[in-house]
């Protein structure tokens, strides 16, 4: 069904390392668990998450970000090597990749490390002119923000895209979403809009505040994640709800990556947008059962 999608995943890069160990004792020094660690893993973070997610479906699939010159940017590049990503990367010399580094014991994430410098405007610059080179080569753009510095063009890359008819999905991030004005979609999940459009009293209340967003920034649709209550999609037609799948909720983390890489999956193959929101359901659905950032094969979501 994807074999010949070709799509097109712009945003923060990152590197997800996880510590696994066994705790067994609490430090002498202060009352925090010890932890010996046994095994480590590096897993594509981010943006090159959602792009993971995409050619784990079977779609063709290329990441344009930015990584630094070090080992954690080199680990990137091998990794997108093993999920079959076209890497389109910017590796900035004087930066450094971001890294999201998770301790675990015993299947629990005791803790959480955070390495973050955002990229220099000079790789930023070069940035905005490859993703216009990139251009006709896909059929989709997914632009994934995580608000950490990357995305400073992402208003010129939506009027870019759409000035040559390619449909364009955001995840967005921040106080501000005027910058995702003219896209095709926007996935936030319920905490991000509510920064945007406030609290809501009730369901109507917020259909009208999301439709009113919807309207404002001139978007086709846009579809509200709502964790254990499912997904909401807003367009000119109206409001259609579906129900969580989830069958039984381990992590959330990538979630979000997992649901917009299965709806551009199934746009890229000119699916309708109610039949792509269901899909992209069931992958969240099915996602959330795994540990830490994880993808949904193809024939897990519709059966071998």
């Amino acid at each position: 069904m994807f074999e010949n999608v070709r799509i097109l995943v712009v945003g923060d890069v990152m590197l997800d390392r996880y510590w696994f160990g066994d705790v067994n004792r609490i430090s002498p020094e202060a009352p925090v668990p010890v932890v010996h660690v046994g095994r480590r893993e590096d897993r594509l973070g981010g943006a090159a998450n959602v792009a993971r997610n995409v050619a784990a479906l079977g779609a063709m699939v290329g990441l344009l970000g930015v990584v630094g010159q070090d080992e954690a940017g080199d680990a990137v590049v091998r990794l997108l090597g093993e999920s079959a990503i076209a890497s389109h990367l910017q590796r900035d010399v004087t930066g450094s990749t971001i890294i999201k580094l998770r301790v675990l014991g015993r299947q629990q994430q005791l803790l959480r490390i955070d390495f973050e410098q955002p990229p220099t405007e000079a790789v930023l610059r070069d940035k905005l002119t490859q993703f216009v080179d990139l251009l006709p080569q896909y059929d989709l753009i997914v632009l994934s923000d995580y608000d950490k510095g990357s995305m400073v063009n992402v208003a010129a890359m939506i009027a870019a895209a759409r000035q040559v008819g390619k449909p364009v999905l955001v995840d967005p991030k921040g106080d501000d979403f005027t910058r995702y004005a003219c896209a095709t979609a926007l996935t936030p999940n319920k905490a991000e809009l509510r920064r945007i459009v406030g609290d809501w009293r009730n369901e109507d209340d917020l259909t009208a505040r999301a439709q009113r967003l919807r309207t404002e920034l001139r978007l086709d649709a846009l579809l509200l994640t709502r964790s254990e209550e499912g997904m909401t999609l807003y367009t000119d037609d109206g409001v259609a709800h579906t129900p969580t799948v989830a069958r039984e909720v381990f992590d959330v983390s990538g979630a979000g990556d997992t649901v917009i890489a299965t709806l551009a999956a199934m746009l890229g193959a000119g699916k309708p947008m109610a039949e792509a929101v269901a899909a992209a359901n069931r992958a969240g659905g099915i996602v959330v059962g795994k540990l830490g950032t994880a993808t949904v094969t193809f024939d897990e979501l519709f059966g071998s």
